[in-house]
């Protein structure tokens, strides 16, 4: 190990860490977390897919292209199968992944629009098999879970001031690059300081603005992360043990660093198990309330034209935000329930249809979603959110659906579908990821790519994604 010009604390939370990655192997995971893994895999590569309407996703591609460097033609951008190196192809991949926020949510971030973007590009760059995959998207996704919850915030935190969901997202890309490499426990060490030295700054610009550039951090993460195992590698010195040097890593995220989370349940527990999935394409928080109408919805054969009311109880913090005069941003839309629930009234069949522009001025949704109102209660925190998530639980909602005819409809619930606690069957998988794909393929490629993703673990070279992705 390198030189200490700041002592450390006497432990081996790092080395701890980086040496659990590395003795991560396919012959020792659990079926049903390789088989998370994949339905994962699927998830991601079809929200990627879905993201093809979206009038950003051809840009991400583009500045994709513009700066692939290195080797050309390693690795596929999802959308065309257009090959470019490694990194760029994990820089666009990552950003389609989060295009819609469709993907996923742990208890701190959206930890698959890195892990699976870069252990794809390594894995196809590198000809692969797809138990290597396998090995490398679960290490990725037990680093970040770890690292995350070391350094959450403590109970007084002022959202305003940023909170850093895109900073330990370069974890999950750059574990799972560094693995498939082949790294060393020493090197893997490296990348987490690699990672700490490119990892993002805690802002509330993306909160405070909304803009469609939020979605950009997935991809940078995701180029970033393989970047970072390349430079460990390659070769630097000391940069070891981030986790342990006080103000090197966690404290400069929160007061009340929990390091022994970092090394927590390596014996016998995986995280990615207790990863959400999302049913629907908005912001995690909209999930529950959304479901609750469409169940009511479905359940009771409601006209849309006769709602009086919808009534969300309790409300969610920066949730609940209605543009009057229409929407400008995919992000903006996302992250208010009542513009996803008008958007869902409109049509049921979810994807980037419910974001056109025209969808974000359409005069119907907007007077479907003035009538999305919050309830009396006090509302629930994101802060709150999310520590009822981590503690294995959801928020619970009402929703109280009032006719014009005084008719009311209401139900409670606390998960929805995709909740570890409800989580899709590999059927329902299936079935979400041919919505999906449908934007951007035949059905016929969808199958073929089902069926490449439901095998990996038999995929000798996972450079064959290639040919399933070219249009």
């Amino acid at each position: 190990m390198g030189k200490k010009y700041f002592a450390a604390n006497d432990t081996r939370y790092t080395q701890n860490l980086a040496d659990y990655a590395v003795n991560i192997k396919y012959k020792d995971i659990p079926k049903e977390v390789i088989e998370r893994v994949k339905m994962l895999t699927l998830h991601t590569l079809g929200v990627a897919l879905a993201a093809r309407p979206i009038e950003l996703s051809e840009s991400a591609v583009k500045v994709a292209e513009a700066v692939s460097g290195g080797t050309a033609e390693e690795s596929s951008v999802w959308l065309g199968g257009k090959k470019l190196s490694m990194a760029a192809a994990a820089f666009a991949n990552g950003t389609l992944a989060d295009m819609l926020d469709w993907e996923d949510c742990a208890w701190a971030g959206h930890p698959n629009a890195g892990a699976i973007p870069a252990a794809m590009a390594v894995a196809e760059g590198m000809r692969k098999d797809g138990k290597a995959y396998i090995e490398a998207v679960a290490a990725g996704l037990e680093v970040y879970q770890r690292v995350s919850m070391a350094v959450q915030p403590a109970d007084d935190f002022d959202h305003n001031q940023g909170w850093a969901l895109g900073n330990w997202q370069i974890f999950a890309a750059s574990t799972a690059a560094a693995k498939l490499m082949g790294l060393t426990k020493e090197q893997m060490n490296k990348t987490f300081g690699m990672s700490v030295l490119y990892a993002k700054m805690p802002s509330n610009l993306q909160q405070a603005t909304m803009s469609n550039a939020y979605h950009y951090e997935y991809g940078i993460t995701a180029q970033n992360g393989i970047i970072a195992a390349m430079c460990a590698e390659k070769g630097v010195v000391n940069l070891t043990d981030c986790f342990d040097i006080p103000y090197a890593y966690c404290e400069q995220l929160t007061k009340e660093a929990d390091r022994s989370w970092l090394n927590r349940g390596m014996e016998d527990t995986y995280y990615l198990m207790d990863i959400l999935v999302k049913h629907w394409p908005a912001n995690m928080w909209v999930q529950t309330p959304l479901e609750i109408v469409n169940l009511l919805v479905e359940e009771n054969n409601i006209n849309a034209e006769e709602i009086e009311e919808i009534i969300v109880n309790p409300p969610t913090q920066y949730r609940m935000h209605f543009a009057e005069e229409g929407f400008d941003s995919l992000m903006e839309a996302q992250f208010s329930i009542p513009y996803v629930i008008a958007a869902s009234l409109l049509d049921p069949k979810p994807g980037p249809n419910w974001y056109t522009e025209e969808k974000f001025r359409d005069p119907k949704l907007l007077e479907y979603g003035r009538k999305v109102k919050a309830g009396p209660d006090k509302e629930h925190t994101l802060l709150e959110c999310f520590h009822i998530y981590q503690n294995g639980s959801h928020p619970e909602k009402t929703v109280t659906i009032r006719m014009k005819d005084g008719t009311l409809y209401e139900k409670t619930q606390m998960t929805h579908k995709g909740h570890p606690l409800d989580m899709l069957t590999r059927e329902e998988f299936c079935g979400l990821f041919r919505r999906e794909a449908s934007f951007a393929m035949t059905s016929e490629q969808a199958e073929r790519l089902i069926d490449f993703v439901l095998n990996l673990e038999n995929i000798e070279d996972v450079s064959e994604i290639h040919n399933l992705l070219v249009l």
